[in-house]
């Protein structure tokens, strides 16, 4: 207890400036006194040196403008698809694979996820860790969870678990920064994500998902494995159909599979020849500039989905890792 006291004292004893007009102080309000109690009596935290970070903690007017208008619920595909599955991403992708391509095949052999999907996912969420987010955790948990009702317990659930992984892993819990929603590190791990899937690829006794190359690709391949990914069965195809009867596929709201490819087959989707029946997948209607494109999403697909619960960011990293792949294959040609 004597070190943990010690250690949040110097945490707090840093200060960091520059913060913008946007932000102000986070109040002693009644709930972050709550959260303090929870803190202490559940964790065995100090009140008072969590109040001392409360106090220093910041409420950012601009993450609750921008977690009110997510770009998966209000950007059509083909603009999406424009921001992610860009040449200058592709590049980057192929070089970030070469750099790691030893480490990564190892990565991808254990987990039985594919090397491009891993690198694309990682391409996706930060640009191969060029863009990792520039709000301090703190913040923007304290922010979402203080003064969000709509999804407080949400993210005074990954408060919690962010304070509970800065003493796991002797961060100061002033200076880790994320996303505008606490999403750390390369490959923006929520913190419970980081405390739940997070892999210590290199046994350095630390799970290093801001800055460990290794740790980050390989707690990818962990996540997905751990959602049910499953080795060597395909991801997503383009499709086509006749009539009408194939809309009732897409009436559901589920990201899940939710009808078997003999379902899909009989609403007159048409399948590429061989096609195994048996089979589940999830009817995607994109939005192009002139019309719409049906794509098939299978159980691959579903488990990318669980990394962000959008259809368009897991066809955005299908796609990626497919240019991205190729691309590579054909520089060895």
């Amino acid at each position: 207890m004597k070190r943990l006291k010690i250690w949040l004292a110097a945490c707090l004893a840093l200060s960091l400036s520059g913060w913008t007009s946007n932000c102000a102080a986070v109040e002693n309000t009644r709930l972050v006194q709550k959260f303090v109690k929870k803190m202490v009596n559940k964790h065995h935290f100090e009140a008072a040196t969590l109040n001392a970070l409360f106090k220093s903690a910041k409420l950012k007017k601009d993450i609750l403008k921008a977690i009110s208008k997510p770009a998966e619920k209000h950007t059509p595909w083909y603009q999406y698809q424009k921001m992610f599955v860009t040449e200058q991403r592709i590049r980057g992708g192929v070089q970030f694979w070469r750099e790691n391509q030893q480490t990564l095949a190892v990565i991808a052999q254990k987990y039985g996820v594919p090397a491009e999907i891993i690198v694309a996912i990682i391409g996706v969420e930060t640009f191969y860790g060029q863009n990792s987010g520039h709000y301090r955790v703190i913040d923007a948990l304290s922010t979402l969870g203080f003064f969000y009702p709509k999804r407080s317990a949400f993210f005074l659930t990954e408060l919690e678990n962010f304070l509970l992984l800065c003493r796991e892993e002797h961060l100061n819990p002033q200076l880790p920064l994320g996303s505008y929603a606490g999403a750390m590190g390369m490959a923006q791990f929520m913190p419970s994500s980081v405390r739940t899937y997070a892999v210590d690829f290199n046994r350095d006794k630390r799970r290093d998902i801001l800055q460990n190359h290794a740790d980050v690709m390989a707690s990818v391949g962990n996540y997905l494995a751990r959602y049910g990914w499953k080795t060597g069965q395909p991801i997503a195809y383009p499709v086509t159909a006749s009539g009408e009867k194939y809309q009732r596929a897409l009436l559901s709201k589920t990201l899940a599979p939710d009808f078997s490819l003999a379902q899909l087959q009989a609403l007159n989707v048409i399948l590429p020849a061989k096609s195994d029946l048996k089979l589940r997948a999830k009817l995607l209607q994109l939005e192009q500039e002139q019309a719409a494109s049906l794509w098939l999403g299978l159980n691959n697909f579903y488990v990318i989905t669980r990394y962000n619960h959008s259809a368009l960011y897991a066809m955005a990293v299908y796609q990626l890792s497919a240019a991205i792949f190729a691309k590579k294959e054909f520089a060895h040609e």
